[in-house]
């Protein structure tokens, strides 16, 4: 009896092994989609603009990618970038209003620059203390105050928390004494959110050059 009872909890856990993650990844969707869909006001929907008796699924989310699409032919061409030259130094004029945007828009040129090796390389450093082995990422080459004070060549580097990796720690560290590894950037992330529980198939460390 026992062991048929055995038999049945391992076939149950294997049911929530496999329909957890599938529920868990279809409420993220779900949520992430309903918040972006939630952005444009019900008013601007195509569903009212053309008076349709039906919703249609997903509306908000089409007319979204659709701005953003015609924002970037806009700001692609001569006259787009010297509009958005006059809207930035009109910005600019606006105390307070001028500093966050000023570091939000460095922080998306950097992050979507894909000329940069922002984001694009995973490390193995000792932090916050010698001993502990975390997993950070590079956010960027410094050349400022700092290097000249410590007198090494240092890279910015951002090391995420478990399990949300959008927060962490901004920390700067000599490059001899950061090691980058084989594993990409998704793996690396991969890691870090599940605790370690997923790693991936090949870890190794590159030659420091």
């Amino acid at each position: 009896m026992l062991k048929y009872l055995n038999r049945l909890r391992n076939y149950f856990i294997s049911g929530l092994l496999f329909w957890i993650p599938l529920a868990l990844t279809v409420l993220v969707i779900k949520f992430f989609l309903e918040l972006i869909n939630n952005l444009v006001p019900q008013q601007y929907l195509p569903e009212a603009i053309f008076n349709l008796d039906t919703t249609i699924p997903g509306s908000g989310i089409i007319l979204i990618v659709l701005i953003i699409l015609v924002t970037g032919v806009l700001v692609t061409n001569i006259l787009g970038r010297r509009l958005v030259a006059l809207w930035e130094k009109a910005l600019n004029k606006i105390p307070g209003f001028r500093n966050v945007y000023n570091v939000l828009k460095k922080v998306s040129d950097t992050v979507f620059n894909t000329s940069t090796e922002s984001f694009r390389k995973a490390f193995l450093i000792q932090y916050p203390s010698k001993g502990i082995w975390v997993i950070a990422f590079q956010s960027g080459d410094y050349k400022g105050e700092a290097e000249s004070i410590i007198g090494e060549e240092i890279m910015n580097l951002f090391v995420p928390t478990t399990p949300n990796p959008t927060s962490g720690f901004f920390v700067m560290m000599a490059k001899k004494d950061a090691f980058e590894l084989d594993m990409s950037v998704e793996e690396a992330f991969k890691l870090v959110i599940s605790a370690g529980v997923v790693t991936p198939n090949s870890v190794g460390i590159k030659d420091q050059k």
